[in-house]
């Protein structure tokens, strides 16, 4: 249905005549005419003014497809840092009307995840604002800092608190129930991780020789975990001799250039950790993530080359307009406060 007549169809049904639609939106009934009899557009920053009288949301004046609303949700969450409290009930509401579709149900339900998830990184951002300036007027305090290690994820020193055994448990039980054919390596990269975070070398030891047993594990991995857990078990020494055979064996492989960085990275052996990260970023194929330049940036400024790294978060910049295309998304926003705050550092 065209939005003009979606207009008229919702004037109706509230019993407006054209005249007090007008009143009401400060515009003439000659506007409101064009609109219904598709001869003009009504100015973009009326939408809401528009949906509000009739009580529906914008997408709703569009009479949207089920297909364009989960596209539009989707695009919001990719593009927007914070959803308004009205969107996102909306779109939940929306979402879980929809649960019921078997069909589509995985889809759905990941889109809720997504969107929680969303709304937790927004609300996140806030705690970590206000806590900060709470720990700075009163550093003595402990209950904000606490909260602050939560919101930005940082170590948790109670181990009955930031164990993940849960999840581990989670993941053993999506492995034993996994019915596909042939089953997925992917819940033994995230049982495996969990395990490792944990120091629980020897079940991750187990489960790295168990996802060899799937057809699409990627060789490469396992050589990254191999050496973690000889880390883990301070064995340096041999950690080290596994991942740079594994960079001979692998010597372009953008997925072991990456993994060997953050390996490196870990043990604080920056230098190295900067050279992979570069050659890691130089062979993937474009548009190119951006993770490695971000963490060449997050070692610049440990080191407290702050200048360095603000160059890094131009490049940064660079390939999120020339290789995605973003020109006022979030993610630009934040590389640009994330330079600039580098730069007040310099």
């Amino acid at each position: 249905m065209e939005l003009g007549s979606r207009i008229k169809q919702l004037r109706n049904k509230s019993g407006y005549t054209q005249e007090q639609l007008a009143e009401k939106l400060g515009v003439s009934a000659q506007s409101v005419s064009k609109w219904e009899n598709a001869a003009a557009m009504p100015d973009i920053t009326l939408l809401p003014f528009i949906a509000g009288e009739f009580g529906v949301s914008i997408d709703d004046l569009f009479d949207l497809t089920k297909e364009q609303k989960l596209h539009r949700i989707q695009s919001r969450m990719d593009t927007e840092s914070e959803l308004p409290g009205d969107l996102f009930w909306e779109y939940e509401e929306f979402l879980r009307s929809e649960l019921n579709d078997t069909d589509d149900r995985g889809r759905i339900l990941s889109l809720l995840a997504h969107l929680y998830h969303h709304r937790m990184t927004s609300d996140a951002r806030k705690v970590s604002r206000y806590a900060r300036e709470a720990i700075t007027l009163a550093p003595e305090k402990k209950d904000c800092q606490w909260l602050l290690q939560m919101a930005e994820g940082e170590y948790i020193w109670d181990w009955n608190v930031g164990n993940h055994s849960r999840t581990i448990d989670f993941y053993r039980e999506v492995i034993e129930n996994d019915r596909t054919e042939p089953p997925t390596p992917l819940p033994y990269y995230y049982l495996i991780d969990d395990l490792l975070a944990d120091n629980r070398t020897k079940e991750a030891a187990h489960y790295v020789e168990e996802v060899q047993k799937c057809p699409a594990h990627k060789p490469v991995l396992i050589q990254v975990y191999k050496a973690n857990i000889a880390l883990a078990d301070y064995d340096e020494k041999k950690a080290d001799a596994i991942i740079e055979e594994g960079l001979k064996q692998f010597p372009d492989n953008n997925d072991m250039l990456f993994e060997a960085a953050q390996y490196y990275a870990r043990k604080c052996d920056y230098e190295r950790a900067i050279e992979l990260y570069g050659m890691a970023y130089e062979t993937e194929q474009k548009p190119r993530f951006y993770d490695a330049l971000q963490g060449i940036a997050r070692i610049q400024e440990i080191q407290g080359k702050f200048g360095e790294a603000a160059a890094t978060y131009d490049r940064i910049l660079d390939n999120l307009r020339d290789e995605w295309g973003y020109t006022e998304e979030y993610a630009v926003k934040e590389a640009e406060a994330e330079r600039n705050r580098l730069l007040r550092k310099k």
